[in-house]
């Protein structure tokens, strides 16, 4: 069965923009400055919450004193 030259070439017009409408959101995705950007957001998050933001405030005063403690023995 012959098919006609102008459906043919509709068909691969159509596949054509669907392959380039998929490396444009692929090179969206893999974007390295998406990476960064979703990284920073979730620490934010992360650090925004009270038990980790106390903890590190814990730890952070705990060094402290350590250090200050050696530095007059």
């Amino acid at each position: 069965m012959a098919r006609d030259p102008d459906t043919i070439q509709r068909e691969i017009e159509q596949a054509r923009d669907a392959l380039a409408a998929t490396l444009d959101e692929l090179g969206t995705r893999a974007n390295p400055q998406r990476f960064v950007e979703s990284g920073k957001e979730s620490v934010r998050a992360k650090l925004d919450e009270p038990k980790v933001r106390y903890a590190l405030v814990a730890v952070g005063a705990l060094v402290a004193f350590a250090l200050l403690r050696k530095l007059f023995r």
